[in-house]
């Protein structure tokens, strides 16, 4: 096998692509032959030392893909070599083998296209879990995306609509506007029109008539994050989904206070851990949705797997749209 080995974390020039023995499984893993990984703004973070996660070095960095099973352990019985499978395992996915425990395998039903899959259960089941679950979203309530071109942006979008929200989405240009109005946005808002202290806020209020977001959905955090939140409509929810533009916003505690409002965090790593069933049922549904054509993640390109270095650049410019995807060559 092959596959990018970080030996020492300090950024994605320190990664190499190496020829590496093909590993057996444990009674309670399987062999994946790797057709596809996406990239995921962790994936930028571990190989930087910034990941809350820390591997234990070596480790090839690659946080979720999909495959065909090759061989199963011994005390492996719902997965069987042939089965495609999606996996979001932390590391392990940008090389051509890995191997995963077979708990965290998402066995995938036919028709499920192995690019999609790869580019699936992180920001589907983020988006779920926050819209649906934490924030109980109800049909004819608004939300507010933030970051709505990129991955996870993308999927709450679609999950939004299929909710039956009426769904704003903020982007940082007129092409990535267009593009959350593609995959369900009902309106937009470009963040390079507004200060955080100028007209963001107003912009907010006109597009929600004056009454603000049920929810607002946050990827981004940093600058946007107290605007955003000051114009939060009574009772609203606010979802604390991860920090993408790199700086962890303090909310003064009066605004909750002041507009009845909850600050919601969102951790769908440990749900899947700690509520295994209900996450399962989660990830039923979202496939039974994709099958549908009521979903689909939005791909921006695929890459060949060694051109793992110019996605990670990519993905630095902040011009990617949806999710960017490595494959495997058959």
């Amino acid at each position: 096998m092959q596959a990018w080995l970080c030996e020492n974390p300090v950024g994605v020039d320190a990664l190499t692509w190496k020829e590496l023995p093909t590993p057996q499984p444990g009674p309670q893993d399987v062999l994946i032959e790797i057709h596809a990984a996406s990239l995921n703004f962790p994936d930028l973070l571990i190989v930087q030392n910034k990941y809350q996660i820390k591997p234990p070095l070596p480790f090839v960095p690659g946080a979720e893909y999909a495959g065909v099973v090759q061989a199963v352990g011994s005390e492996v019985t719902h997965l069987k070599p042939g089965q495609p499978v999606a996996c979001l395992s932390g590391t392990g996915g940008f090389g051509t083998h890995t191997l995963a425990p077979a708990a965290l395998c998402m066995p995938l039903p036919p028709g499920f296209d192995l690019v999609d899959a790869a580019a699936f259960i992180m920001t589907y089941a983020t988006s779920y879990h926050a819209l649906i679950d934490r924030a109980a979203l109800k049909a004819g309530e608004t939300v507010l995306v933030l970051g709505g071109a990129g991955g996870v942006g993308t999927a709450a979008i679609q999950i939004a609509r299929q909710a039956g929200a009426h769904v704003i989405a903020a982007a940082s240009n007129d092409e990535k506007c267009a593009l959350c109005r593609e995959v369900g946005a009902h309106a937009t808002i470009n963040y390079s029109e507004h200060t955080p202290a100028g007209t963001l806020r107003e912009a907010i209020k006109q597009a929600t008539g004056g009454k603000g977001p049920d929810v607002i959905y946050d990827p981004v955090g940093g600058d946007f994050a107290e605007p955003a939140f000051r114009s939060i409509a009574w009772r609203g929810r606010y979802l604390v989904i991860g920090f993408a533009s790199g700086p962890i916003p303090s909310l003064p505690l009066n605004l909750p206070l002041l507009k009845g409002a909850s600050i919601v965090g969102v951790f769908w790593g440990d749900f899947a851990k700690r509520e295994p069933q209900a996450n399962a049922a989660m990830m039923q549904t979202l496939a039974q949705w994709y099958l549908q054509g009521k979903i689909k993640p939005v791909i921006d390109r695929t890459l060949p797997m060694n051109e793992l270095p110019q996605a990670y650049a990519l993905m630095g410019s902040r011009q990617v749209k949806g999710k960017l995807v490595l494959v495997n060559s058959r």
